[in-house]
């Protein structure tokens, strides 16, 4: 059985992306599936064999010791494919091709664009850290033998040749719509799944169902973690707080239950470079989940959404558009319905992650099949 080695020292554990969809799709064909990843224990999960590093207390420590720490794990695991996830562990994928290892690099984002915006990055060193990046995707890509990347724009940095494109589509098999309740019997809940960060929009999405009339009886849920974590604080002080329900990290089922009960959902991310070519996994989750979506008006996400028919696009900075559209859809049902069947048959017909799956299992095939 061949075994094919996740890792990752960023990402959680249950990462939609590396566990649900990747991990899961790799023991579903038959390999072995193990993850390396900074967890509080080692497990096994629907088959998939879940190596625990020790998390790191603070970010310097995670780029230092937890790095060591991933390599000597990788090595005992002496699989056939090494799949990595950050450019943190390029140093590790190019330490596993000296041992004459099959490496592929997992690019989720257009680092060289995101690393200009991180907050916690001093300003005068964020040029610097992402030609530093860039300096490194660009020696391991020499190296490794393959990239996966996230969206068609980041395939576009890498080399054709040992590239393939791998997008972040929900799942094709119905079951939020089978387990939701029908729309015009939920309620009034808008929802927001992902990182939590000024940049996408917290602020903008809390000011806007603060503008809403009370009468409406709306409820925000936002499900994932704060980024910084003291953003948390400061926004629990924004007018229309008590309209906000703050539920944290969630399981992926758990949302997806959350989605079939919820009337809209919201992707207003700033237009950061990295942002505008994006194709955010939340997007499609909604989509998914039968919703309507009220999302940035980007050129990519207008042709996604346009020609779905799948909701409203607005300028994510300007919150009382944000609130106008939150209300439009709340005071016509019947479209709003419409634009959720229509999202959802998209993603039946398009954006779905079985076709993503057979691209990845080829490349993967491809890989073992080189001497």
């Amino acid at each position: 059985m061949k075994k094919i080695c996740h890792l990752t020292s960023v990402h959680p554990p249950f990462d939609i992306r590396i566990f649900y969809k990747e991990c899961k799709t790799i023991i579903q064909t038959g390999y072995k599936a193990v993850l390396i990843v900074p967890h509080d224990r080692e497990e096994e999960i629907d088959g998939i064999q879940i190596r625990a590093l020790p998390k790191a207390k603070n970010r310097l420590e995670r780029m230092t010791r937890v790095i060591r720490e991933m390599y000597r794990a990788a090595i005992r695991e002496n699989a056939d494919i090494y799949h990595f996830h950050d450019p943190e562990l390029i140093p590790v994928g190019l330490l596993l091709k000296l041992h004459g290892k099959r490496v592929i690099y997992d690019v989720h984002e257009n680092y060289s664009q995101t690393l200009l915006s991180k907050e916690w990055i001093p300003p005068q060193l964020r040029p610097l850290i992402t030609k530093l990046v860039v300096f490194e995707e660009l020696v391991g890509t020499k190296f490794f033998d393959g990239i996966v990347a996230a969206t068609p724009s980041i395939a576009a940095r890498f080399p054709t040749f040992k590239t393939v494109t791998v997008q972040n589509f929900p799942f094709h098999d119905g079951s939020v719509m089978n387990s939701s309740i029908p729309y015009n019997q939920r309620e009034r809940v808008i929802a927001y799944v992902g990182v939590i960060s000024t940049s996408r929009g917290v602020k903008e999405m809390i000011q806007a169902v603060a503008l809403l009339p009370s009468q409406l009886e709306v409820k925000l849920k936002l499900a994932g973690i704060f980024s910084p974590s003291n953003l948390e604080d400061e926004v629990k002080t924004f007018p229309g707080r008590n309209r906000v329900d703050f539920i944290g990290w969630q399981f992926h089922k758990d949302i997806m239950t959350m989605l079939g009960k919820a009337r809209i959902g919201l992707v207003v991310l700033h237009p950061s470079p990295n942002h505008i070519k994006s194709q955010p996994n939340k997007l499609f989750e909604y989509m998914s989940a039968g919703i309507p979506v009220i999302a940035s008006d980007f050129p990519l996400w207008r042709k996604i959404i346009e020609d779905a028919g799948c909701g409203l696009l607005v300028n994510p900075l300007d919150t009382r558009a944000i609130a106008e559209a939150i209300r439009w859809l709340l005071e016509h049902p019947s479209e709003a319905e419409t634009m959720g069947k229509q999202g959802q048959k998209a993603v039946f017909e398009y954006y779905n992650w079985e076709g993503e799956a057979n691209k990845l299992l080829a490349f993967y095939n491809s890989i073992l099949e080189k001497k």
